[in-house]
């Protein structure tokens, strides 16, 4: 069974298009047909995949809006997976949505499509409520939610529960949270420890066990278009999101 997770949080900078991209580099290594979907207009896991958004005849925009076969529009990546970029006209194409009578299914829909060609499908949300975030949502089986532990953090995490509970009244209500990752984590710092632990506190075995740490090598791949297992294999950040991967597997019963 196909499983669709989208990586959300309404707050910005806190690690969402850093493990959609290397979730899914993680995911793929382990012999699964992985399809990461970008649904951010600045197009950053599209870039961070080894893919150059600014010399693309076809995007995620003319997926959504048109006739056109996943096919036609998917790049395959550095790492193994397969990727429906973005761009700027993916901004354009949200405006035309709006417009579209059952707007909300129109992700959900295209992916039906193609259930049988991926296992996983990793969705890349941009940062806000917009009507790309509530398709990704629609559309998925489980959300993942990276949190920076601070303050501020713990005050988005709680827009975006409203939301995920919205979304699972009016139109998905099998949608699941799959866990809560903590992301830029520095045990150094009494604020991560303090956070992380109330984290822990209020929603216990939904917080991954599998922490990812500040890492410089983490940081500097995506300018390489490369996903860290790629730029670093044994770095602290690749580490972490390889054991994130296998976390996830079991917790779904899936096997490497």
């Amino acid at each position: 069974m196909q499983r669709v997770i989208a990586v959300a949080n309404q707050k910005g900078g806190v690690g969402k298009t850093t493990t959609s991209v290397n979730l899914s580099a993680a995911l793929a290594h382990l012999g699964h047909q992985v399809l990461l979907a970008d649904l951010d207009p600045q197009g950053n896991a599209t870039m961070g995949s080894g893919v150059d958004k600014n010399a693309l005849d076809l995007t995620a925009a003319q997926w959504l809006q048109q006739d056109v076969a996943l096919g036609e529009v998917v790049q395959s990546s550095t790492a193994g997976f397969s990727v429906l970029p973005a761009n700027i006209e993916l901004t354009g194409a949200e405006v035309a949505l709006m417009s579209i009578e059952g707007r909300e299914r129109i992700l959900a829909n295209k992916l039906k499509q193609e259930a049988g060609a991926f296992e996983y499908v990793v969705i890349d949300c941009p940062p806000a409520l917009s009507i790309l975030t509530v398709n990704a949502l629609v559309a998925a089986t489980g959300v993942l939610i990276p949190m920076q532990c601070e303050y501020y953090a713990l005050e988005g995490l709680s827009a975006l529960l409203e939301t995920i509970e919205g979304i699972r009244e009016v139109a998905n209500p099998d949608l699941e949270i799959d866990g809560l990752l903590r992301t830029m984590y520095d045990a150094r710092n009494s604020l991560s420890v303090d956070v992380s632990r109330q984290l822990i506190q209020y929603f216990g075995d939904k917080v991954f066990r599998t922490v990812v740490p500040r890492n410089v090598r983490l940081a500097e791949a995506p300018s390489h278009g490369l996903p860290v297992l790629l730029y670093d294999h044994t770095s602290r950040g690749s580490v972490a999101y390889q054991a994130l991967a296998a976390e996830m597997l079991k917790r779904h019963g899936g096997g490497p």
